[in-house]
C-alpha cells in the first residue's frame, strides 16, 4: 500500500468498536500466509474517495454477525433476523472505517455502506500492494478487516 497504514491502525479501530460499543472482545490472530472465512459469511464494505481511493470490507462468521447484531439490539441472539444482521454488518463496517478514515490523507469522502451474505467462502493474505488484512477471533466466530486501496493521488 502506498498510503502507510499499519496493523495497529486496524487493531485499534476495530477495538474501539468492538469494546465500547458491544462490549465484546475480538482478540487480533497473526496471519501466517493467508485467512480465510467459510462460506455463509457476511461481508460488508465502505467505499473511500479523494486523494486516498479503497475500499474497507469487514467479512464475519454467521455467528460472530449474529451474536454482535443481538448486542448492538440488546435481544438474544435467537430472535436476530438475516435482515437485521445485514443491517448490523453494514453499521460495524461504516464505525471501523469512519475511524480507520481519519487516519488516511484528506480529501476522504465514505460512501453508504453494503452487505450481504456471501454464498462461497473468502481467502486473503495478510498483506498485498495494495491490501491489509487484519484477522479477529471471537468465541462465535472470526472477522477479518481488509483495508483495500484502489488510487493513491500524491
Amino acid at each position: 500500500m502506498k498510503v502507510q497504514l499499519d496493523e495497529q491502525c486496524v487493531i485499534n479501530a476495530n477495538a474501539q468498536f468492538w469494546e465500547q460499543m458491544l462490549a465484546m472482545t475480538v482478540e487480533p490472530v497473526g496471519v501466517p500466509d493467508q485467512f480465510c472465512v467459510s462460506p455463509g459469511h457476511l461481508h460488508a464494505s465502505v467505499g473511500l474517495t479523494g486523494v486516498w481511493t479503497g475500499r474497507i470490507e469487514v467479512r464475519m462468521a454467521e455467528q460472530l454477525a449474529y451474536a454482535a447484531t443481538a448486542a448492538m439490539m440488546m435481544q438474544s441472539v435467537e430472535s436476530v433476523q438475516e435482515a437485521d444482521a445485514l443491517d448490523a454488518t453494514k453499521e460495524i463496517a461504516n464505525m471501523i472505517a469512519g475511524v480507520i478514515k481519519s487516519s488516511l490523507p484528506r480529501p476522504c469522502n465514505m460512501t453508504v455502506p453494503e452487505s450481504v451474505v456471501e454464498p462461497e467462502g473468502f481467502c486473503s493474505l495478510a498483506r498485498t500492494e495494495d491490501s491489509l488484512v487484519v484477522a479477529f477471533h471471537h468465541d462465535t466466530g472470526d472477522l477479518l478487516v481488509r483495508v483495500w486501496e484502489q488510487e493513491y493521488l500524491q
